[in-house]
């Protein structure tokens, strides 16, 4: 991505930013080497690597003119290497103790003056092995993003060094180019008219637009409610966290998609959705007639399009019904939900936040983010994302890669945050939760591969 304007969505995540609610997003890669590991040897390949990419050279630069707009800026002074930092797990280290490493370096905002990404190379894994926790901010990529980023970190797709340039004044995000495009504006009257013309010829989309746009807002207004006051899935927003790595074999889950139909991601869904019922039951909370309402980002990529590096995502709302006893009817259930929310589209419906926010002008989300921080509890009670990867096999200084958990934020006021992602043999799910209203996350861990068996055993 070259520098240019910070797109409004983009600009809305970095405006959710809270200490105690960072707004990146992260994955955590396993590798099996074929030799000794060398952990300085392995951030410095990673350093050099992620110097050639663009995207992680840029940083953002808040503009004086329009006020309320920000801008990336190629950082001059970038150095790879102050992103890249190492970890040493007591050996042998197994996956509750990386989980407990990853929550408390997961935890740490990123610092905002500069590119937005950092990346922990962990050893001391058993079987030595070693791991890489990336940390990318939602503003600089979402989950398809992060993947093509990740991908020019691997043996094979590094791109070639970038070429070396002078700094000019008059680039995005500085002050002086702020000034002079403002100045350049006034003078040039033709340009002006120009601009105008052009916004008159598009007046019909803006008003179809305009219009769509309403309807999203109306929808999520009419869709707002005070969450339950015992909820453990709502929470004072803590910097402290906690992490489950579980993975889950992917044969199983087709299997139980064959016999009882849906995509993969609709049994994933009921998966949690199983997952969060024994769980809940565990803690003592009546279930019965019981939903828990998730966002499912949606992206909208055009498939087989590279396409601008913004985020580019919407999303649905889905009902999961916990209180539903019997597991298929659970499935089939959520299987109804997807398939009402795919039927109206990723551009309507209150799931579509991320569409509504890329339509608001900068300035309303650096003036709104104190109140919408705070309200992603009043329309869902957690993020469940699923994140797609290529199923090739990939390498990190020839060490294969065995596992893939990825992370959503935990936004302010909510406890627990899922993401899911298959590769190879394996439905990888990493679980992101509020420390202390999260205290026995274990349980639910566990109850995820329960609620697999549940359904499998209906498959036979």
């Amino acid at each position: 991505m070259a520098a240019g304007e910070v797109s409004a969505l983009d600009w809305a995540f970095l405006c959710l930013e809270q200490d105690a609610a960072p707004m990146h997003i992260g994955a955590v890669a396993v590798f099996a080497p074929h030799r000794q590991v060398d952990p300085v040897r392995i951030a410095e390949l990673l350093a050099e690597r992620a110097q050639r990419l663009a995207r992680l050279r840029l940083r953002v630069h808040p503009s004086w003119f329009p006020p309320g707009h920000a801008y990336w800026e190629e950082h001059h002074e970038f150095r790879a290497q102050d992103h890249v930092h190492t970890h040493q797990l007591p050996s042998p280290g197994g996956r509750e103790e990386l989980a407990a490493l990853v929550a408390e370096l997961n935890a740490v905002p990123l610092d905002l003056s500069k590119p937005l990404w950092e990346l922990h190379v962990i050893n001391g894994l058993d079987g030595d092995r070693f791991a890489v926790l990336a940390k990318l901010h939602h503003a600089l990529v979402d989950g398809c993003g992060a993947i093509n980023v990740g991908l020019g970190l691997l043996d094979g797709f590094t791109p070639e060094p970038p070429p070396q340039r002078a700094a000019s004044p008059r680039e995005p995000g500085s002050v002086l180019g702020d000034a002079w495009r403002a100045v350049g504006t006034l003078r040039r009257p033709d340009r002006l008219l120009g601009n105008v013309l052009s916004a008159a010829s598009d007046l019909p989309r803006t008003i179809r637009q305009t219009s769509e746009t309403l309807g999203i807002a109306a929808t999520v207004l009419g869709h707002l409610r005070l969450p339950a006051a015992d909820s453990p899935l709502h929470a004072p927003a803590s910097g402290q966290r906690r992490v489950a790595l579980v993975p889950l074999d992917l044969q199983s889950l087709r299997r139980i998609r064959t016999r009882h139909g849906g995509t993969t991601n609709d049994v994933a869904l009921a998966v949690v959705t199983g997952a969060l019922r024994r769980w809940l039951g565990t803690r003592g909370h009546l279930v019965d007639g019981l939903t828990v309402r998730a966002l499912i980002p949606v992206s909208q990529r055009p498939h087989g399009k590279p396409g601008d590096d913004n985020n580019q995502l919407s999303g649905y709302l889905c009902d999961l019904p916990v209180g539903e006893p019997d597991p298929v009817t659970r499935l089939q259930k959520v299987r109804a939900a997807m398939h009402r929310n795919k039927s109206a589209g990723p551009l309507r419906g209150p799931g579509a936040l991320a569409v509504l926010a890329g339509r608001v002008p900068p300035i309303a989300h650096l003036l709104a983010a104190p109140l919408a921080g705070h309200g992603a509890g009043l329309l869902f009670d957690t993020v469940i994302t699923n994140v797609p990867l290529p199923d090739i096999p990939v390498s990190l200084d020839g060490s294969t890669l065995r596992e893939f958990y990825p992370l959503a934020p935990l936004a302010a006021g909510h406890a627990l945050s899922v993401a899911v992602t298959q590769y190879r043999d394996t439905v990888h799910i990493g679980v992101q939760a509020h420390r202390f209203a999260v205290s026995d996350l274990e349980k639910l861990s566990e109850a995820l591969p329960h609620a697999v068996a549940e359904l499998d055993d209906l498959s036979l």
